[in-house]
């Protein structure tokens, strides 16, 4: 089950919408960035990015909020592909359901 509403590009390149929440951790999508098809999620100060075809993560996380992001990746992976075809073309981005 997937949220309504959408999130709309911004004029800035620089903006990076928020398409998940859950756990403390946010998930984000920049509009028109560069390849490969990726997501950010930050938890406090930590960050990484999840390419979303390979699951391959950058950067480092706390070992249960990676294994969490994980899960929900896995269970999103179409919607996530979705969103990063959207926001190449800069139509709005889906929100995607938090992991519960």
């Amino acid at each position: 089950m997937a949220f309504e509403g959408s999130i709309v590009p911004a004029t800035r390149e620089e903006t990076v919408p928020e398409i998940s929440r859950f756990l403390g951790i946010v998930i984000r999508m920049y509009f028109r960035e560069h390849a490969p098809a990726h997501f950010h999620a930050e938890y406090g100060e930590y960050e990484v990015t999840v390419d979303i075809e390979t699951g391959v993560v950058t950067g480092k996380f706390p070992r249960r909020a990676l294994a969490a992001i994980l899960e929900w990746y896995v269970l999103h992976k179409d919607e996530l592909m979705a969103n990063w075809e959207a926001a190449m073309n800069r139509r709005p981005l889906s929100r995607i359901e938090p992991l519960e």
